[in-house]
């Protein structure tokens, strides 16, 4: 039987010690830079899982690396994971060395291929963290990301599309991923990609995801209006979970924009500029997709089931959860 996660789960006013360390630089052949990481985990435990999250292509330096995401990684690492963040070829922190590189400047096939190299080097990343060794279970690791990185993540679940540049049809499920979790991801192609920037984005267009197999939880907030992509609206983020198949559940944050609270930093100025900062709604966040991961990973473990029941009954929920 693995071991336990979070026998005894943290509470905001007595939240668990985590250590976070970095970088992990991986050398990877033929990639342009060294893949670097930042782990993050609690400071006692055993088999303990893994969830590798790939951050999204905003517009700050750090934030769409492994310098960005702390709120969630550190309460995801409090409830007992092994949080790995690499910065992929896309973050602002690496553009001006790889404005021309081939697959700029989103770089959507090595986001994937960053973490199936992760999970090539999991034992050599264990090893070099400090006080980290033994400690992780190498069988239970899930996906998660946000917006670019929910694309990523939808991709490795088993989502499909079309190269558009070799108009062939590219499958990167990665089968050692036994969960995931989408964080306002972004929704199908075809012709409700009309926005603005839909140009930049040429392989949204063809995204399959009624081939995105994997048990996963998509999560959207009902005020992540994406009209540089799409005039759909929010409903737009909840297409990975109504156009896949089952097991998938959705949590919908109410008054949520893109940014879900602020998931992707402390005091970030995005969450500022769209009004978005709600370090409640990041907290029940945390909650609720440790809980979906822990009962994905414990059959019979009754913690998402819990969770839900408990969003439900607060006077004023900050969110609803449906399931198939």
């Amino acid at each position: 039987m693995p071991a336990s996660i979070d026998p005894a789960p943290a509470s905001p006013e007595s939240p668990a010690p985590v250590l976070s360390y970095s970088p992990v630089v991986l050398p990877v052949p033929g990639r342009p830079v060294d893949l670097q990481v930042r782990v993050s985990a609690p400071v006692t435990g055993t088999g303990l899982p893994v969830i590798l999250l790939s951050h999204g292509h905003g517009g700050s330096n750090n934030l769409s690396s492994l310098n960005g995401y702390a709120p969630l990684a550190n309460l995801w690492a409090a409830a007992g994971f092994v949080v790995v963040q690499p910065t992929h070829l896309d973050s602002a922190t690496l553009s001006d060395r790889l404005a021309g590189a081939p697959g700029a400047p989103l770089f959507w096939r090595s986001r994937a291929e960053d973490m199936r190299h992760i999970l090539d080097r999991l034992g050599d990343i264990e090893q070099a963290v400090p006080l980290l060794a033994g400690r992780i279970d190498h069988d239970r690791i899930a996906v998660a990301g946000h917006s670019l990185g929910g694309h990523t993540a939808g991709l490795l679940l088993g989502a499909r599309l079309t190269d558009p540049d070799t108009g062939e049809e590219v499958d990167l499920l990665e089968s050692r991923i036994k969960a995931g979790v989408l964080l306002a991801a972004p929704g199908r192609g075809g012709d409700v990609l009309n926005g603005p920037m839909a140009g930049m984005v040429p392989f949204f267009r063809t995204t399959d995801f009624s081939t995105m197999t994997v048990p996963a939880l998509v999560v959207a907030g009902d005020k992540d209006d994406s009209r540089h992509f799409t005039d759909v609206g929010p409903d737009w983020h909840t297409d990975p979970y109504h156009l896949a198949p089952a097991p998938k559940s959705l949590l919908t944050l109410l008054d949520a924009g893109h940014i879900l609270g602020g998931i992707s930093g402390y005091d970030a100025a995005e969450t500022a500029q769209l009004s978005d900062e709600n370090p409640g709604q990041v907290a029940a966040l945390g909650r609720l997709t440790s809980a979906y991961l822990r009962s994905r990973f414990q059959p019979g473990d009754d913690a998402w089931e819990t969770a839900c029941k408990e969003l439900a009954a607060g006077a004023a929920p900050m969110g609803r959860v449906e399931s198939k």
